[in-house]
């Protein structure tokens, strides 16, 4: 349509990437919180849930506002892909949190450090290439470094999962201590999740410099 190139493009959508984002370094360095303090820290656990609340409802407002604006920025799907999958990484950040609550896991170990650690980056990086999606061939080498690095978080995870549930069982010589492994090995497997929700994100990135830079 020769006539959508003269109107004006509305460009909320950029800040809404943006609120989205703060809202996923948020969720992660609360996870850290809960994953680090475990059982005694219930209130935080309600604190990811109202996060991931939020998270829903900036996704649902960039929906809605997809659905009335007639000129966008980008693509309608590359608007919508990152708004899902950032809603993606937030989901999975929450569930991690709150299954550790559940199972009153106790003290973390170092591979839920080492995840959790991974997360809280990503989200960084996440929201510091947010911003640059509103000139992406301006800003190409800054989001094809942040797309790098997510990818090699991503790896790292990878790594780290299969390292634990190599020795996942190891001690495990009874009936309680079968059940901690097995409640750890599915918290591992959330962490892990979360980072692939990541990567998501850096495809997702990707995709839109294939088309736009």
């Amino acid at each position: 349509m020769v006539l959508a190139r003269f109107l004006p493009r509305d460009h909320q959508f950029f800040a809404q990437f943006a609120l989205a984002a703060d809202n996923a370094v948020a969720t992660a360095n609360l996870l850290m919180k809960v994953i680090e303090f475990g059982p005694d820290i219930e209130r935080e656990v309600r604190h990811l849930r109202e996060l991931e609340h939020e998270g829903d409802e900036i996704t649902h407002g960039i929906y809605q506002a997809l659905n009335s604006t007639f000129v966008t920025p980008l693509d309608r799907d590359d608007i919508q892909s990152p708004a899902s999958e950032i809603d993606n990484f937030v989901d999975d950040l929450e569930e991690a949190g709150k299954r550790s609550w559940l199972y009153k896991i106790g003290a973390p170990t170092e591979s839920a450090r080492i995840f959790t650690r991974i997360l809280k980056e990503q989200s960084s990086i996440i929201a510091a290439a947010m911003p640059h999606l509103e000139n992406v061939g301006k800003n190409a080498q800054v989001l094809r470094k942040a797309i790098l690095q997510l990818h090699q978080l991503e790896n790292e995870a990878d790594d780290a999962l299969s390292l634990v549930l190599s020795t996942l069982y190891d001690g495990a010589s009874d009936i309680p201590g079968l059940v901690q492994s097995l409640r750890w090995g599915e918290i591992y497997a959330l962490l892990e999740s979360a980072t692939d929700r990541g990567e998501d994100i850096a495809n997702t990135l990707e995709g839109i410099l294939l088309k736009y830079a």
